[in-house]
């Protein structure tokens, strides 16, 4: 089985790492800091995977300069390197792999300039520091780009996004959507999972799945709703994730009416276990963003019958189109509107749902996310070659 090095500079999610430990001879990489807080250390230790973890100490300077030195003297041990994302951590990985003769794949889940663009519309840095760390970014896209053997993004939208950097792009589903735990549930099993999460059971309930990020756009879905009561729509809002009572918090900020009252928050729930009884209970799943990669959650909402609302934007606009309800940018009045026509016309709605449940089936399930990555992964190793002298001899590690 082929030896994969998964190099993480920040968070990764537990089902990545569980399909990817089931197609290789996998090792994870990671910031030791960023293992532990985010939860994904206690997750692998009760999933059974036996995989290899090496945790690296140490800030972001720290990490940058251990996990490079580390690099350097580990990944011969390899056959491939599968890096996430395509900025300073990914740097590392594909520097050493040029020099090492080592293929290294990145992965593209986010639009690294688009997402940060988001800080700057919300007015949290200035035009210098925008410009500035921006170059950066673009910098680091084209430098891994060029030193890369392969680059997988995450559906079309982000494709052609690498593809501006990387020659070698490759379509890809990251961990794709588990159609056997992802189910619609009949009505009287939606009533039961209500009861056992303690849900209203006669309310209209909105599925906010989104964490709390400057990309994300909760200020429109939580409006939307507003709105939407005031049609006398009997709705209620659910967000769960580890900010959930800044999602709380943001509600009373903006002095919506009795917010308290329909504002639900609920700590993360374990997304390989819990989080598909959310999506099957509710009645739909919102989902506005300023920019979005593709969307994940509303995929998995699909693959349950649950009816989509969400933002025209970035790759939602692409992989929704026809199976979901599709609104402008910050426009809560549309979003409104949508969730109120899906209430009035349900069984409508639903219908639509389970077209898009087919979709994600033939396009985005796991084990065609998988499958795909176990076959670029194979090809890529095949092609490991010795490191060039010329490029050793330059470089003077």
């Amino acid at each position: 089985m082929r030896r994969v090095l998964f190099f993480v500079e920040g968070f990764t999610d537990i089902r990545f790492v569980v399909g990817l430990s089931e197609i290789c001879d996998l090792t994870l990489s990671v910031p030791a800091r960023h293992y532990a807080d985010s939860g994904l250390k206690a997750r692998i230790a009760a999933s059974g995977i036996e995989i290899q973890v090496h945790e690296i100490d140490g800030g972001r300077a720290a990490f940058q300069l251990r996990s490079l030195a580390w690099l350097w003297r580990h990944v011969r041990d390899f056959d491939v390197v599968l890096s996430q994302e395509v900025l300073r951590g990914s740097l590392n990985a594909t520097l050493v792999g040029a020099l090492r003769g080592v293929p290294v794949v990145t992965t593209m889940a986010v639009a690294p300039v688009e997402y940060f663009r988001c800080r700057r519309e919300r007015g949290q840095i200035g035009p210098v520091v925008a410009w500035t760390v921006e170059a950066v970014i673009r910098l680091l896209m084209t430098v891994n780009g060029r030193l890369a053997t392969r680059a997988i993004a995450l559906g079309p939208y982000l494709q052609e996004i690498a593809r501006r950097y990387s020659s070698h792009t490759e379509h890809g589903a990251y961990y794709g959507v588990d159609m056997g735990f992802f189910t619609p549930a009949a009505d009287a099993e939606r009533t039961a999972l209500r009861a056992a999460h303690d849900l209203p059971a006669d309310a209209f309930v909105i599925f906010f799945s989104s964490r709390m990020s400057h990309e994300k756009d909760p200020e429109t879905v939580l409006r939307a709703t507003a709105l939407a009561r005031a049609e006398g729509l009997n709705a209620v809002l659910l967000n769960l994730g580890g900010g959930y009572k800044d999602f709380v918090a943001l509600a009373a900020s903006l002095g919506l009416p009795d917010a308290s009252q329909w504002v639900l928050g609920r700590p993360a729930a374990h997304p390989m276990t819990e989080v598909a009884d959310y999506f099957r209970a509710a009645d739909v799943v919102a989902q506005a963003s300023l920019a979005e990669g593709l969307g994940l959650s509303t995929l998995e909402a699909l693959a349950c019958g649950t009816p989509v609302v969400a933002t025209e934007v970035g790759g939602m606009a692409i992989a929704l189109r026809g199976v979901a309800r599709l609104t402008p940018r910050r426009d809560a009045t549309a979003m409104a509107r949508e969730l109120v026509w899906i209430a009035r016309h349900r069984e409508e709605a639903r219908a639509q749902a389970l077209q898009g449940r087919e979709m994600v089936r033939r396009e985005w399930s796991r084990e065609k996310a998988f499958g795909d990555l176990a076959h670029i992964l194979d090809e890529v190793s095949s092609r490991r070659v010795a490191p060039d002298p010329q490029i050793l001899r330059s470089s003077n590690p």
